[in-house]
């Protein structure tokens, strides 16, 4: 199997990919929290720690869409929450992850939360996982079975278990003799509402229930990272951690505006941290952005690979600290259908925004997507809270986005291209005709 470019290896690495749910890019200890994370902690100590790490979206199910296959949720029909009852999924016509990774000899693992598709040809083991053992959407919603390959382990999963038995089975998929790599996606339920933790971590963070869920959460990091430590796979084992989206209820972003649901900086940016010794430099500090867009084609290069239709690119200079920064095109925000903003280096344009919070009654018309009166422009370097609009300072800036957003626009599906129209009040025959007209401010 190939490995790392300029680096011979008898195999390609180990990859852990841990996903948190909804929690902030101001949650971890080494992000200014005061919740103990020791063990996250240690792995932006001794590896990378992003700031400007984005994830796919600002609620969870495209957000994992595009973690999973490195293309814009909206691409793959996935652009909202999925509940029980819909009938759709992840389509098998999709490249994942696992299915690129299996390609190449590894194993493959998915524990925890799924929320891709509920159905048995949307689930992990039709998407390229050999093992599945977790639930398969939030633990808000109902009934909640516990599953192990398709066969229910419990018709309504104990919550406050939920952490310490996805562990145990991460473990044991690590421990497992073997001579082929392994990927092993493990993707928490923690620290989304409902919080629930086991019985040794309540109250241990002196920081309230949501302190505990987040200590109990470093604790499986540690357990995971000790498991690899025993196994003699450090050295031949990448550790990344990151979130799907910002905080909801409770959660800290930070200075970071917005939380959840929004398409400010508090909503998307996420904290991502990554440990790989002897190839990730300890304190690596990327300077640049990264995206969950960007995570198949670099683990694609990883596996001696390349990644298909990927929106993304290759981050790994940045994440090796070969680079503190990496051009790339625009970074897209899209909630829902609806594309509102795009980053460019160190600017971030608002062109349009919701009536109203996704958590709050809708008015009396429903909640709609809304152009701005003017778009917002704000400098994200020297700004992060998105307080102080500069786009009448830099006009030029701000047609140079607005026109690429357009051009990107006509890639994209036509329902994505109409939610545009209809927001922007475009004509038909504006769409008809090939172009989007840019707005001018």
């Amino acid at each position: 199997l190939g490995g790392i470019s300029g680096r011979a290896e008898t195999r390609a690495p180990n990859i852990v990919l841990i996903l948190a749910d909804d929690l902030g890019f101001g949650d971890l200890g080494c992000y200014g929290s005061k919740i103990p994370t020791p063990n996250l902690n240690r792995v932006a100590a001794e590896g990378a720690q992003f700031q400007h790490f984005y994830a796919g979206s600002p609620v969870c199910t495209p957000s994992r869409a595009a973690l999973l296959t490195g293309r814009y949720p909206e691409r793959c029909g996935l652009s909202r929450v999925l509940f029980p009852e819909d009938t759709v999924g992840l389509a098998s016509t999709e490249t994942t992850v696992p299915k690129m990774l299996k390609k190449q000899g590894y194993r493959t693992m998915c524990a925890g939360k799924w929320h891709l598709g509920s159905r048995p040809q949307f689930m992990p083991n039709a998407q390229g996982f050999d093992r599945f053992f977790g639930i398969p959407y939030s633990h808000d919603m109902w009934p909640l079975p516990l599953l192990s390959d398709g066969e229910v382990v419990e018709a309504n999963a104990k919550l406050d278990t939920l952490t310490q038995r996805y562990t145990e089975q991460a473990i044991d998929f690590i421990s497992a003799p073997a001579d082929a790599p392994f990927f092993l996606y493990f993707a928490h339920s923690a620290p989304h509402v409902p919080l629930a933790t086991s019985q040794r971590f309540r109250k241990k963070s002196k920081l309230g229930r949501y302190g505990d869920v987040v200590q109990e959460l470093d604790w499986s990091v540690g357990e995971v990272m000790r498991t690899i430590a025993e196994r003699g796979l450090d050295d031949n084992t990448l550790v990344i951690f990151t979130s799907d989206n910002g905080p909801w209820y409770q959660g800290n972003t930070g200075v970071l505006r917005g939380r959840k649901g929004e398409t400010y900086e508090g909503g998307v940016r996420v904290p991502c941290v990554a440990r790989f010794p002897g190839r990730i430099p300890a304190g690596t500090q990327p300077r640049g952005v990264g995206s969950f867009l960007d995570v198949m084609p670099t683990l694609a290069r990883l596996a001696g690979t390349t990644a298909p239709r990927s929106d993304g690119i290759d981050i790994w200079p940045l994440m090796a600290g070969e680079a503190s920064e990496i051009e790339r095109d625009l970074l897209l925000y899209f909630d829902g259908i609806n594309l509102q903003c795009a980053r460019m280096g160190r600017w971030k344009l608002h062109v349009s925004r919701y009536n109203s919070f996704a958590w709050a009654p809708g008015p009396p018309g429903g909640r709609m997507n809304l152009p701005l009166p003017l778009p917002e422009l704000y400098d994200l370097e020297s700004d992060p809270e998105e307080s102080s609009d500069v786009a009448e300072d830099n006009p030029e800036i701000v047609t140079q986005i607005r026109a690429r957003m357009e051009e990107m626009l006509l890639t994209f599906p036509e329902n994505v291209i109409t939610a545009w129209r209809d927001t922007m009040r475009i004509p038909v025959e504006a769409t008809e005709s090939g172009a989007l007209p840019v707005r001018k401010i």
